[in-house]
């Protein structure tokens, strides 16, 4: 109901202002002509009061916008007795500002439906076996969860048994998704199947979910460029106008031309259809998969030029492969990878989920470590049943048997993880990370929608690197790359062209932040991107990226030709009403029409366009 009522309400200045300009002009034909200049006026001032406001608000933060124009032109109108130009200018505003209201809350209403979706409780299992309800806020990693049909899952875990998901909210995928026990799952997702248990492997604040939800509240709130642009060429169309209006006076030595001026000059369509197509975009980005924190981000995409992009999750699939084991003497494969799944339970990598999973395929029972840390893009630490186990890479020179299977592994293009007990080398694990079957025409698909320039980076070998980048055509690489030298080649990439880099918001947080445009993978991360990233993928998949491209060409191209036309037009009609073409009255219903028509445009932008290759 209360929503109901802000929808009709957002509405009732500007039929108010409609009845008012439609009885006075009944009193005219009817012959009350005072009375209908007083409901005229009365109208006039009605709008003068929250203008006023409006500039007062400009003002106060040193910014001389177009607001001086609008409430110049009704004060005009009142003194020249135009009560019906001042009238209408009123109606145009209350069209302008209910059309801008409407326009933002049709294009966020995608955002707005992922923050109502929020999970708000969960069930937590107890050591005794019974299930309390509990505040999502209250869930601490390492705590049982069941998740019901139907319940939206509350943090990020690991499913500890098969569950079917519908992760349409999320991804947009429509189809169900079937996850096997040990696979990772993300927040925000909905039980299209049985109950099911969940580890939670982070706090509510610290998974997927949180974050898109942070974003969707953000989205939109940032200036956009071009909005800030609007506000620069305001600064030069004030003065203008009111040398207009003061020549078109002295000239003729008649008041009402610049009155005239001024009612004409009452723009909506430059400060207007900006904002709306650019929210209009963010709302088109987000169905497409794509939540991008505001506006400004939106642009910089649409300019992008260079992209890099993480190589695990992003041009692989993200699902690696346990191909092998080997130990040291004395070690048993079964016992080491037990010992790695139960450190790597609570790790956000891609990596730990592969090891989680293939510890349960063998059905190992893992332990619930302690005294946990990890190095971003490096290793993970913790106590498992006593003793202290590393995952990751090496921190010590390796031995012998391991320089053997280290030189294997790269013959064969296999990734290594490392683990020692007690700062011992006792394994390494094999893993394979096939790339993505689309790879190679998501690489394409992205080069059509303007980047010319792709780079792969890795922490892993460069024997492994090489391999993916010959399948999927990317232009350099950078392989055994640390967060730290991440961050430098995004730096470095930057100043050449803007850039954009694409990670799994763990160890990439640096490099998203140093980005022009940081785009985390929401699925393999989002909630340590958080606070860094400008833009989150819901799905893992990078083509979507590319849409997010073309939408933001689109609302850009979109909010320029908007501005543009709708100030061509006005200009065209100021010149006019200054040599006394056309009066207060006719100059008003002139721009209101121009207001509906570029707003109109602007709105093109919520619909989805046809693609196209290359920049705007």
């Amino acid at each position: 109901m209360g929503r109901r009522w802000a929808q009709w309400r957002q509405w009732t200045p500007l039929a108010a202002l409609t009845v008012a300009v439609l009885a006075g002009g009944g009193l005219w034909v009817a012959g009350a002509q005072t009375a209908a200049d007083w409901v005229w006026a009365a109208a006039t001032v009605a709008a003068l009061l929250p203008a006023l406001r409006w500039m007062g608000h400009s003002l106060r933060q040193r910014r001389v916008g177009v607001d001086v124009i609008a409430v110049l032109a009704l004060i005009g109108a009142l003194v020249a007795g135009e009560y019906l130009a001042g009238a209408v200018v009123a109606l145009m505003l209350a069209t302008g500002h209910t059309l801008e209201t409407y326009a933002q809350r049709r294009a966020t209403r995608d955002l707005q439906a992922l923050v109502a979706h929020a999970p708000r409780t969960a069930r937590r299992r107890a050591d005794d076996g019974t299930i309390d309800p509990v505040d999502v806020d209250e869930i601490a990693p390492g705590d049982r969860l069941l998740v019901g049909p139907g319940d939206v899952v509350p943090v990020d875990g690991v499913a500890e048994d098969p569950a079917t998901l519908d992760e349409s909210v999320v991804t947009g995928e429509s189809q169900p998704v079937d996850r096997a026990a040990g696979d990772r799952i993300a927040s925000g997702v909905v039980n299209a199947g049985a109950a099911f248990g969940l580890r939670a492997a982070v706090t509510a604040q610290q998974s997927t979910y949180a974050s898109i939800v942070r974003l969707a509240a953000q989205a939109g709130a940032g200036k956009a460029p071009t909005v800030r642009l609007a506000d620069r060429y305001a600064a030069a169309f004030v003065p203008f106008t009111l040398a207009l209006a003061g020549v078109g006076w002295i000239v003729s030595d008649e008041f009402v031309r610049a009155v005239a001026v001024l009612v004409v000059a009452t723009p909506c369509p430059l400060l207007l259809a900006t904002p709306i197509a650019i929210v209009a975009g963010l709302s088109r980005a987000a169905r497409a998969g794509v939540l991008i924190r505001e506006g400004s981000a939106l642009e910089q995409l649409g300019l992008a030029r260079t992209l890099l992009v993480d190589k695990t999750g992003t041009l692989t699939t993200g699902r690696s492969e346990i191909t092998g084991i080997a130990t040291a003497d004395g070690q048993y494969p079964d016992e080491l990878l037990r010992l790695a799944a139960s450190v790597e339970q609570l790790s956000p990598h891609i990596l730990a989920g592969a090891i989680v999973r293939a510890a349960h395929d063998r059905g190992l029972r893992l332990t619930g470590p302690t005294e946990v840390t990890e190095e971003p893009g490096r290793a993970v630490t913790g106590r498992v049943d006593g003793r202290v186990v590393r995952v990751g890479q090496p921190d010590a020179e390796l031995p012998d048997w391991a320089m053997r299977e280290r030189d294997r592994a790269e013959a064969d293009g296999l990734s290594t993880v490392w683990v020692s007990v007690d700062r011992v080398p006792a394994g390494v694990i094999l893993l394979r990370d096939p790339v993505r079957p689309d790879a190679a025409a998501t690489v394409r698909r992205l080069r059509q929608a303007g980047f010319t320039r792709l780079v792969m980076l890795t922490g892993d070998r460069r024997e492994v690197a090489d391999q993916v980048a010959d399948q999927v055509g990317v232009d350099d690489i950078v392989a055994r790359c640390s967060p730290q030298e991440k961050t430098a080649r995004v730096r470095e990439e930057s100043g050449r062209a803007i850039t954009v880099m694409v990670g799994d918001g763990v160890n990439d947080a640096p490099a998203l932040a140093a980005a022009d445009v940081g785009v985390a993978i929401g699925a393999a991360g989002a909630g340590a991107a958080a606070g860094v990233a400008d833009a989150v993928l819901t799905v893992d998949r990078l083509d979507r990226l590319a849409d997010a491209v073309d939408i933001a060409h689109r609302s850009r191209r979109i909010a320029v030709q908007s501005a543009s036309v709708g100030m061509g037009l006005a200009l065209v009609a100021m010149v006019a009403a200054a040599f006394g073409l056309l009066p207060p009255v006719a100059g008003a219903f002139t721009q209101e029409g121009i207001d509906v028509a570029v707003i109109v445009n602007a709105l093109r932008a919520l619909r989805p366009g046809r693609r196209r290759a290359g920049p705007s």
